[in-house]
C-alpha cells in the first residue's frame, strides 16, 4: 500500500518575488539593518587597517624604535606583531557579540516575514 505525501506547504514552494525582495530592501528596517552593521564594521575595518599600516611603516622607517630590547630577546616589533593577532581575535569576538545583539534579530524578523509571506 503506497502512502501518500502531503503536499508541501505555501512557504516551501512559493518564493518571495521579485517585487517583495526590492521591497523589503527599501523598507526601514531593512535601512536599520545595513545601518547597524555598517556603523560597527566600516570603522573598526578602517581603525584595523590603520593599526596594521602603523606597523608595516614602523617596522620598515623606525627599524631601530622596533629592535627596541623591552625585556630578554623580546623587542617592541614582536610585541606588536603578537598584537596584531590578539587585535584581530578581539575584533572577531566583538562582532560575534555584536551580530547576535543587534544584527540576528532584525535579520531573522526579515526573514520570517519573507518566508512567512507577511
Amino acid at each position: 500500500m503506497a502512502t501518500e505525501t502531503p503536499p508541501p506547504s505555501k512557504s516551501q514552494t512559493q518564493l518571495p518575488s521579485t517585487e517583495e525582495f526590492v521591497a523589503v530592501q527599501e523598507s526601514a528596517e531593512f535601512g536599520e539593518l545595513r545601518r547597524s552593521y555598517r556603523s560597527f564594521a566600516f570603522p573598526l575595518t578602517i581603525a584595523f587597517i590603520a593599526w596594521y599600516l602603523l606597523y608595516v611603516l614602523l617596522s620598515n622607517y623606525a627599524g631601530d624604535f622596533m629592535g627596541t630590547k623591552l625585556f630578554g630577546n623580546i623587542n617592541v616589533a614582536l610585541v606588536l606583531g603578537v598584537a596584531q593577532f590578539v587585535t584581530t581575535f578581539l575584533i572577531a569576538w566583538w562582532y560575534s557579540r555584536h551580530a547576535a545583539a543587534q544584527l540576528d534579530p532584525k535579520a531573522e524578523a526579515i526573514k520570517s516575514r519573507m518566508e512567512g509571506g507577511a
